[in-house]
C-alpha cells in the first residue's frame, strides 16, 4: 500500500456522505481512494461500482479496462470472504466479454477457463462450441446439468443436446432430449408448463429421430404431438402462460441447422449477431431460383429466410401472427407445387403448424400437422 493522501480520503468520505445521488463514476473514484485505507470494507464496493460503470459503457477498450481493474480488486479480497467468489465471477465474465469483443479470443478463453474452475462453466462451453470442440463443450454441459437442480432448464438441456449433435453423438443427443421431454411431460401434467412447449419438443424429437434414420421413433413422437395438438384444438391451454415464443424460436432455428453452412451451424455469439444479416443475400438467391423455376431449391431457401426472420424478431409478441404468417403460408404454397415431394410439403406444413401453435391458433395448427403426419406415415 502506498502513502495515503489524507486530503483525498477526507474528500472521498465527504462525497459519500453527501445527500446528493452519486453517479457510478463518482462512487468508483471515492472507493478507489478509500480502498487504500480500508480494503476489507471498500474493495467489494469498488468492484460493484467498476462493473456498474462497465455495463454503462459501449466502448470495448474502456469496458476491458474497468473489468480488468475489477478482477484485480477482487483478487485482493481475502479468500473465502462473503461475496468474493460471486464478484470475481462477474468481473471475469465482464472481462471475457470485452476481450471477445476486441477479438482477443485466447485471453477471453482463459478468463472463461478460470470461471469454469470456480464452477461457472456455461460461457466456456459456448466458447468451445464456437471453436468446433463440441465433445468438450458437451462434457461441460453434462457436469453443469448433473450437478445442478433436479429439473435442469430447457436451455441447458437443449444446449447439451446441440453440442452432442455437433460432436456426432446423435444417439446420446436423443437420449438427453428425451430426458428433457420426460420432464416437460411431467410438468405439463401438473400444469407447470404449457402444452405448446410440449408439442414443440415432441416435434423436435421426431425431427431428430427422422434425421438419424429412426423412422419408427419419429412416427411415435409425431403421433403423440398430434394428440397434444388435438387437445389444444379442442380445449386450449389449461392455463394462461406469459410469452413463450423463445422456446419456439430456439427449436425452429435448430431444426434448420443441418441446412446451414458449417460456419453458421454452431450458433456462436458472433454467428447470432451476423445471422439475420445474411437474409438479404438469401432473398436475392430466392429471386433467382424463382425466375429459373427451380422449386425444390426455392422451398429450401425460403425456409432459411423464415428461420432468420423468426431468429431476428420472433420473440416479440406484438402482431406476431400478422408478421410471420406470410412466411409460412408461402412455404406451404410453394411446397404444394411439388406433388412428387411429400417430404418437403410435410416439413412446410409442420413449420406452419408449430408457428400457429406459437400464435395460439390451435385448430388450424392441428389441421396442418394432421396433414403432415398423414403424408409422412404413407412414405
Amino acid at each position: 500500500m502506498g502513502k495515503v493522501d489524507d486530503d483525498a480520503v477526507l474528500q472521498a468520505r465527504v462525497l459519500l456522505l453527501s445527500s446528493g445521488r452519486l453517479s457510478p463514476l463518482e462512487q468508483a473514484h471515492a472507493y478507489r481512494v478509500l480502498v487504500e485505507v480500508n480494503p476489507k470494507a471498500y474493495a467489494p464496493k469498488l468492484v460493484d461500482a467498476l462493473l456498474s460503470l462497465r455495463y454503462r459503457s459501449r466502448e470495448p477498450k474502456e469496458c476491458l479496462a474497468l473489468a480488468v481493474e475489477a478482477v484485480g480488486v477482487c483478487r485482493g479480497i481475502e479468500a473465502g470472504a462473503t461475496g468474493r467468489a460471486e464478484r470475481l465471477n462477474r468481473a471475469l465474465d465482464a472481462c471475457q466479454s470485452a476481450l471477445f469483443a476486441l477479438g482477443r479470443r485466447a485471453e477471453g478463453r482463459a478468463a472463461c477457463e478460470e470461471m469454469a474452475e470456480a464452477g461457472e462453466s456455461g460461457r466456456l462451453a459456448k466458447v468451445l462450441a464456437e471453436e468446433g470442440r463440441f465433445r468438450e463443450a458437451a462434457e461441460l454441459n453434462e457436469k453443469a446439468v448433473r450437478n445442478g437442480s433436479r429439473e435442469p432448464s430447457f436451455w441447458k438441456m437443449v444446449e447439451w443436446t446441440t453440442n452432442l449433435e455437433g460432436a456426432g453423438l446423435h444417439d446420446a443427443a436423443s437420449a438427453v432430449f428425451r430426458e428433457l421431454l420426460d420432464q416437460t411431460r411431467r410438468k405439463a401434467a401438473e400444469q407447470r408448463t404449457s402444452l405448446a412447449i410440449l408439442t414443440w419438443e415432441l416435434v423436435h424429437l421426431s425431427r431428430m429421430c427422422e434425421a438419424t434414420g429412426h423412422g419408427a421413433d419419429a412416427a411415435t413422437a409425431r403421433r403423440e404431438a398430434l394428440t397434444v395438438l388435438e387437445e389444444l384444438a379442442t380445449t386450449g391451454e389449461p392455463k394462461v402462460w406469459s410469452c413463450i415464443l423463445a422456446w419456439w424460436v430456439t427449436l425452429f432455428a435448430l431444426s434448420g441447422r443441418a441446412g446451414e453452412p458449417a460456419a453458421s451451424a454452431e450458433w456462436s455469439s458472433d454467428t447470432r449477431k451476423a445471422f439475420p444479416g445474411t437474409r438479404s443475400g438469401l432473398e436475392a438467391e430466392a429471386a433467382g431460383l424463382r425466375e429459373a423455376g427451380r422449386l425444390p431449391e426455392l422451398v429450401d431457401v425460403q425456409r432459411r429466410i423464415s428461420i432468420r426472420a423468426a431468429f431476428h424478431e420472433g420473440n416479440h409478441p406484438h402482431r406476431f401472427g400478422e408478421r410471420f404468417k406470410p412466411y409460412f403460408d408461402e412455404g406451404v404454397a410453394l411446397a404444394r407445387r411439388l406433388p412428387d415431394d411429400p417430404a418437403r410439403l410435410a416439413r412446410a406444413l409442420t413449420d406452419r403448424s408449430m408457428f400457429l401453435v406459437a400464435a395460439r391458433t390451435f385448430k388450424p395448427a392441428y389441421a396442418d400437422f394432421a396433414e403432415a403426419v398423414a403424408l409422412l406415415d404413407v412414405r
